[in-house]
């Protein structure tokens, strides 16, 4: 029974990180705050976790989307970290697409839950859940009994997520869909998708050859999909390919599978490289760093092979720009 179990229960570990682990420690006092904004229009709500450090001022804004399966809850070390280096990080839960695709359905239907669920119509809610959010941070960020009122920096948005997660970052970044169809949001500065795929049926270069804005791809040589099959490691490293030059990074991991960017727990997911969580907080906070906050160091510091010894990449590891 056991060995059964085991396929799915790594399914879920690999591509949702449903197990939160417990925060990690913080330079800076940050606070979680949880809302539950209501989307009027659209009849939906879309929970958000902030992690909102002590400041004085307004502090950029760094948004991410959980991988399919997930909610607000995942990537705690992501959150934590960035957030105790100046920035108001805001983790959306993207219904239809969220934790709720698993829990409870019996363990022989989840394979098939999974997939039925990454589909277009939930990108295209998560599309409009990601400016739904934006406009709900500029209402709290004027309101006087919002605990954000005067904290965002909203002239200064990056945007992150880790598998289902970087879809929806690199279709907000501008990436071109069948039919020349684009859902670029241009409040946007920055982005940041782990674990990115290519466009069924178009070629990277059509798809991504004129997202203009900076973009950092993370990912790894052992980093394939349980869900489709057609995304292979190698297919994930042909969005950085097609990415114009200007401002565009690659991080990948040798050896790095799908769950070396979540801190989900379990089967698995324990053989995690320990080296790997510290490399990705320490470049992550660079790139929002020289994009962000504008730091011209941080920005001369990727663009050099500095990241390979302060991040302490391994010799097979691949850190490049263009």
């Amino acid at each position: 029974m056991i060995q059964r179990l085991r396929p799915l229960l790594a399914l879920l570990l690999l591509t949702c990180a449903f197990l939160a682990p417990a925060a990690a420690a913080a330079e800076t006092k940050v606070q979680q705050i949880d809302l539950e904004p209501k989307d009027a229009a659209r009849d939906r709500v879309v929970p958000i976790r902030v992690y909102l450090p002590e400041t004085a001022k307004p502090l950029p804004v760094i948004l991410f989307s959980h991988g399919l399966g997930g909610s607000r809850e995942n990537s705690v070390y992501l959150g934590n970290h960035w957030a105790s280096a100046g920035y108001v990080c805001v983790f959306m839960q993207h219904a239809g697409s969220d934790e709720s695709v698993w829990k409870g359905v019996p363990r022989r239907e989840i394979m098939q839950a999974m997939k039925q669920a990454a589909s277009g119509k939930s990108l295209m809610d998560r599309i409009k859940d990601v400016s739904f959010v934006i406009d709900q941070l500029e209402v709290m960020n004027k309101q006087a009994d919002s605990p954000l009122q005067g904290k965002l920096d909203l002239e200064h948005i990056g945007m992150t997520g880790h598998s289902f997660g970087a879809v929806t970052t690199t279709a907000v970044a501008g990436r071109k869909f069948p039919l020349g169809r684009s859902n670029a949001e241009p409040r946007l500065d920055a982005f940041l998708p782990m674990s990115p795929q290519t466009t069924e049926g178009m070629s990277a270069e059509k798809s991504y050859g004129e997202v203009k804005l900076p973009m950092l791809c993370m990912t790894g040589t052992a980093d394939s999909s349980m869900i489709d099959p057609r995304t292979t490691p190698e297919s994930r490293r042909e969005v950085y390919q097609g990415l114009p030059t200007g401002d565009k990074y690659e991080l990948v991991f040798d050896g790095g599978t799908h769950a070396a960017f979540s801190d989900a727990r379990g089967l698995r997911i324990g053989k995690r490289d320990p080296a790997h969580h510290p490399a990705i907080q320490q470049i992550s906070l660079k790139f929002w760093d020289a994009y962000l906050k504008e730091d011209a160091a941080a920005k001369k510091w990727l663009q050099s092979d500095q990241p390979k010894t302060d991040a302490k990449l391994k010799e097979k590891d691949v850190w490049q720009w263009k």
